[in-house]
């Protein structure tokens, strides 16, 4: 094992989440792991060995920077049992489909496997890398040398993971959320005494952390609501960001038509059906030509999207991508005329930031965000990054696409109205120098040892 600067402290990372790995959650802990040596932190991983991804982006095996150790150790996925029960194809990706919107009707195995995910993999799928993590986590901190161990959720069996091998290592925890936990938007719905289960492991973990990290203030707010007895002064908010130096180093696609790309995934509350219906009405009032008109979906997409993406009013203009590696994915947005947000349309989405959003912002494309009022159109309005619409908003969300689409018409492009000052502040490095400061803290406070 590579030692690192004695200079530094060290902190062992677990993610299921990592590359190969693709999605928002990797570029996260990815770019942890590269600028955390700049503030004074080495980093160890701890992740999985042939793991059931929704999405896998080999290209980003090359980012992880050389020395840092990385342990991958074996887990159960069932999701193979799921899509045998359920008649999906073989490694097609799970997650888009489990989804659905509230009221849905879903086939009676759908509904069977809904039930046994709900009621026997508590937190989540991904329970059985308790089995296989613990020991092999606890070695890797002691031979590291370890001064905190450090979770990424979801999955949320990476917190309680975290916590164990803490506590076997004898150094303190401290568990990220990227998501809230019981009752969100990927939650099952569980029988009593599995959710009772889950409210238990959730509410210990936020009882013996010192702290916890994130990613967007509504988790706080989440959290707070279920356990208004627990110390709400442990939170440290540390939001999404760009890289910039992915940026740089990406091309950026050329297009002849006015072409609005959304990259990502979409599924249940999350979908385009505003935007699209918008697009519709301006092709009827004929402000836009169909013809030179390009409305890009990159991503994974839940069959109800697919089914919208089929609309006769705007099939001609939908182009679907299938899930691209990370530099393939902003070369798109960064040849965009104009890039597309969409919230989930469910109430409590106010608080939530996709992580997409700092990446289109660093892109200097500009946005067009469907949210509601909240933590989404706050950022999009304070870095001047482009317009705001209600999810609902047919007629608001026309004209903003009428508007850009005019001018690109007149100039042959789209102008990026952001103010670079507060787009800057954005960056990965300087959230990884907040998660650095909170990492010295907490082993200042509740460390068992000190580095020389």
């Amino acid at each position: 094992m590579n030692e690192p600067q004695s200079s530094n402290r060290r902190v062992l990372i677990v993610a299921y989440y990592f590359p190969p790995s693709g999605g928002p959650g990797v570029q996260r802990v990815l770019k942890f792991v590269k600028y955390l040596p700049e503030f004074g932190w080495e980093p160890a991983v701890l992740t999985v060995q042939d793991a059931d991804y929704p999405a896998r982006d080999e290209s980003l095996l090359k980012e992880i920077p050389k020395g840092v150790p990385v342990v991958r150790t074996k887990i159960p996925e069932p999701y193979t049992i799921y899509r045998a029960l359920t008649g999906k194809a073989k490694g097609s990706a799970v997650d888009v489909n489990v989804n659905s919107k509230p009221g849905e009707k879903r086939a009676l195995t759908e509904r069977i496997a809904e039930w046994v995910r709900g009621s026997f993999f508590v937190p989540d799928a991904r329970v059985g890398w308790l089995m296989t993590g613990v020991g092999a986590g606890a070695r890797l901190a002691k031979e590291f040398g370890a001064d905190l161990v450090y979770s990424s959720s979801p999955p949320y069996t990476c917190a309680l993971l975290g916590r164990k091998i803490g506590r076997r290592a004898g150094i303190p925890w401290v568990p990220e959320f990227r998501d809230p936990w019981s009752g969100f938007l990927s939650a099952p719905d569980r029988p009593f005494l599995s959710e009772r289960l889950e409210h238990r492991m959730e509410r210990g973990v936020y009882r013996d952390a010192p702290r916890i990290a994130i990613a967007w203030r509504g988790i706080a707010k989440d959290l707070q609501a279920k356990y208004p007895e627990e110390d709400v002064s442990k939170f440290a908010l540390i939001e999404n960001g760009f890289d910039p130096a992915d940026l740089d180093h990406a091309g950026a696609t050329a297009n002849k038509k006015f072409t609005i790309v959304y990259t990502g995934s979409m599924y249940g509350v999350r979908n385009p059906d505003t935007f699209l219906k918008a697009v519709a009405q301006l092709r009827t009032e004929q402000k836009i030509d169909p013809e030179s008109v390009c409305l890009r979906f990159v991503g994974r997409f839940g069959d109800e999207v697919h089914a919208m993406f089929a609309r006769p009013e705007v099939a001609d203009m939908v182009e679907v991508v299938p899930y691209l590696p990370h530099s393939e994915s902003i070369a798109q947005a960064k040849g965009a005329h104009a890039l597309l947000l969409v919230v989930d349309d469910y109430r409590g989405a106010e608080g939530i930031v996709p992580g997409k959003v700092f990446e289109y912002i660093g892109c200097e494309r500009p946005v067009l965000a469907l949210a509601p009022e909240g933590a989404v159109a706050e950022i999009v309005r304070r870095t001047h990054a482009g317009e705001v619409l209600g999810q609902h908003d047919i007629k608001g969300t026309a004209e903003a696409v009428h508007r850009l689409f005019e001018e690109w018409k007149n100039t042959g492009t789209t102008a990026f109205p952001g103010e670079a000052n507060e787009v800057k502040a954005l960056s990965r490095r300087e959230r990884t120098r907040a998660l650095a400061s909170l990492f010295h803290e907490v082993v200042e406070k509740h460390g068992k040892k000190t580095t020389s």
